[in-house]
């Protein structure tokens, strides 16, 4: 291949290979309190806090790696029978220039002043949960998993996870300060008794575009790199034994749409209940299970001839969802929880009830099973039950070894489908990753040829990401719950990313030069598409940032397709090159833009591409972001000449964290469609609450059962403590 020739050229000549130095990791004592705090925020007027000795010696990773952090920190940790108990003291000499903004729930914190946790409780270096606030008492949540925290696909990280918990904060003269209050109920852990957890803490401060850590890491690692946490020690916490039923009730109303047309109205109520079985292993049951408050997918453009992957987000499905996860990210997810409860169009299908068992039996074995049923669709698809299996056991330094199995049965038995897989991690070092899969689908009519496999190589040092991969994956592999981009090819894709910091020179903080290569080819050896990215990122102390970027594109289309309607790609082998620059402001700053100009050829002729995102928001309460994305095409074809755009506006104002308005307009100009979704949430904890939404859908051509429709849906469900 061509331009793997040229990559690998350019790899030998950047390599460079660095080892690091060894660190011991620091240790903070737990403390239990005789009585829980105020959780006021006043952490320094609290006596109660001051009797608790504090962690401190927080040590930079930017801007200037390994030195002591600008401002002091102090955090201080206790616990109750039933709640673990955080306070931290942020301070800062000029606490009038904290950049406090966008107090939404799982907000990005990477641009505000904010403090982050992270917590191991099996201390197995591998999992943990994440919280986090900002100067206005945000929260952020999320659950880490193959806790690599660093390089390239070595983490997996779940914003999505929600656990009912509580912060207040304060600003005064000295800085911020914030009381985090988090149950153990939303904790995992190996059993009652004293123990020690790996734990650690980051601290943003966002004018200086400071980012520092409690116990220190090195620049390509992130606060999920679990492996270089440190330690809280003696924490005794209780043997867990909880049942949570989270009730709702619905009211919906709609008109229009394909299936039924007219107007129809719904009340409906269900449950979900959560019982902790140990203190790692949860029982999950649903019922009548309904997703109205989740909102709506992004409008995404699609030029070529493969599927397009769409984020879960219903949140049922998103606790441990990383143990679950095995494949090859983009192109195949052996398990894609999306296939169950929405159709081929994206409709919903009813969840008539399901049941997941997850967690871990003792420390290093992870556990997961579910079985959910689904109802007949108003589109007129057949209920299907979908079983799955997953254990996966942990060992040191960041290896596993796991096996997964899928099962999708219907009364039609020539639909069902399973599928099989082992997978496996193994850390050498702290620089070297090996991981890989092989899989096996069986599906009636399809026999042979049917089977998928990876194997990667991961190195990772503080100046440098580097992987190679090789993939394969047969023309009758089929999951059909799971996600599979394309069939019937072989992959070769690598990667060098190299980090340079700059200390200021000509006023630049880091030099980003890095080439990536992937390539597929048939079973007969026809070189179906190959991607050459050569780029340098230059990122200014100033938050200035600047991509100059170089793209080398294959593509071997063996059968014509529809790119737009009216418009085909005829057969034939396409080689192009194509510019890639992308402009960005300081993210920091209130007003906030990018542009990305791609410009280059495209199936034999010639595309423009323009995407614009601008960004505003005013101190904590409201954000805004609005994009436009415009392809300009020419090709020598009938009705080759054509523009594709899609515009995005999301608007979001927060009464309180807790009290929230959102909004978001999408318009496609392939279909003519308008889609607007409302929301507004009330919560109670976690993501229980009442829920206002308003959808609508409003176009010209039939794009399925969502034409021309219009739903109000009022949920309320509240997390009930039965034990």
């Amino acid at each position: 291949m061509l331009y793997l020739n040229r990559f690998l050229m350019v790899l030998v000549v950047m390599t460079s290979l660095l080892s690091r130095p060894v660190t011991a990791q620091p240790t903070l004592q737990a403390q239990l309190l005789d009585e829980p705090p105020a959780l006021d925020g006043l952490v320094l007027e609290d006596p109660l806090w001051q009797s608790v000795a504090p962690g401190t010696n927080f040590q930079q990773v930017q801007p200037n790696e390994g030195m002591p952090a600008s401002a002091r920190t102090e955090v201080r940790v206790g616990y109750s029978a039933d709640t673990l108990f955080v306070a931290v003291v942020c301070f800062d000499d000029d606490p009038a220039s904290l950049i406090v903004a966008d107090s939404r729930r799982d907000a990005d914190l990477s641009d505000l002043d904010s403090f982050q946790i992270i917590i191991d409780g099996f201390q197995d270096r591998q999992n943990g949960f994440v919280f986090g606030t900002t100067p206005a008492a945000g929260e952020y949540d999320g659950q880490v998993t193959k806790g690599g925290g660093g390089g390239f696909g070595s983490s997996s990280f779940n914003l999505n996870w929600d656990a009912p918990w509580e912060v207040q904060t304060h600003i005064g003269d000295f800085g911020w300060s914030a009381e985090f209050a988090i149950p153990f109920k939303s904790l995992r852990y190996r059993g009652q008794g004293q123990q020690n957890w790996g734990i650690n803490f980051q601290r943003n401060i966002a004018r200086l575009d400071e980012v520092s850590y409690w116990a220190p890491l090195e620049r390509q690692y992130n606060l999920y790199r679990l492996t270089e946490a440190g330690t809280l020690a003696s924490v005794s916490p209780p043997s867990q034994r909880s049942l949570k039923v989270t009730p709702y009730v619905l009211g919906a109303f709609d008109r229009g749409g394909n299936a039924e047309p007219g107007t129809h109205n719904e009340m409906d109520v269900g449950f979900d209940a959560k019982i902790a079985l140990t203190p790692s292993l949860m029982l999950d049951v649903t019922y009548n299970t309904d997703f109205a408050q989740v909102e709506v997918d992004e409008v995404q453009v699609n030029l070529d001839r493969f599927s397009i992957f769409l984020p879960e987000k219903r949140p049922f499905f998103l606790e441990n969802a990383g143990q679950f996860s095995v494949g090859d990210p983009g192109d195949v997810e052996l398990f894609f929880s999306r296939r169950i409860g929405l159709d081929s169009d994206g409709a919903p299908q009813p969840i008539d009830a399901g049941v997941r068992l997850s967690g871990k039996m003792g420390i290093a074995t992870n556990v997961g099973a579910m079985h959910m049923q689904t109802g007949d669709s108003e589109n007129g698809i057949a209920g299907v039950d979908f079983s799955l299996l997953r254990l996966s056991q942990e060992f040191k330094n960041r290896s596993s070894l796991g096996v997964l199995f899928v099962d999708k049965s219907s009364e039609l038995s020539a639909e069902d489908n399973q599928t099989y897989a082992i997978d496996g991690r193994l850390g050498l070092g702290d620089e070297w990753t090996l991981s890989g899969y092989v899989a096996q689908t069986d599906t009636p009519g399809l026999s042979g040829d049917d089977k998928a496999m990876r194997v990667r190589a991961d190195y990772n040092v503080p100046s440098l990401d580097a992987y190679l991969a090789y993939a394969k994956v047969g023309d009758n592999f089929n999951p059909e719950v799971g996600f599979l981009r394309r069939k019937n090819y072989e992959k070769i894709s690598t990667m060098i990313w190299h980090r340079k910091r700059m200390n200021d020179r000509w006023g630049l903080f880091e030099l980003r030069p890095h080439v990536f290569f992937r390539g597929y080819q048939d079973d007969e050896g026809f070189y179906e598409s190959g991607f050459l990215h050569i780029d340098n990122h230059w990122e200014w102390t100033s938050g200035f940032e600047v991509h100059t970027g170089l793209n080398f594109i294959r593509e071997g289309v063996q059968e014509p397709f529809e790119i737009v309607e009216g418009t085909f790609v005829p057969v034939g082998e396409y080689d192009h090159k194509e510019s890639q620059i992308v402009v960005m402001s300081n993210p920091r700053k209130a007003l906030s833009a990018s542009v990305t100009s791609r410009i280059g050829g495209f199936y034999g002729g010639d595309r423009v591409s323009t995407e614009l995102q601008a960004s505003y928001r005013l101190a904590e309460a409201f954000t805004s972001e609005l994009s436009w994305i415009n392809n300009d095409i020419e090709l020598p074809v009938a009705n080759g000449d054509f523009e594709v755009n899609v515009a995005r506006l999301r608007m979001s104002y927060s009464f309180s964290p807790k009290v929230l308005l959102q909004a978001l307009v999408q318009y496609d100009d392939r279909s003519d469609a308008t889609a607007m979704n409302l929301r507004f949430s009330w919560l109670q904890t976690a993501n229980s609450g009442l829920y206002l939404v308003y959808n609508e859908l409003d176009n010209d051509e039939f794009i399925g059962p969502l034409e021309k429709r219009r739903e109000i849906a009022i949920k309320y469900s509240r997390i009930l403590d039965v034990l």
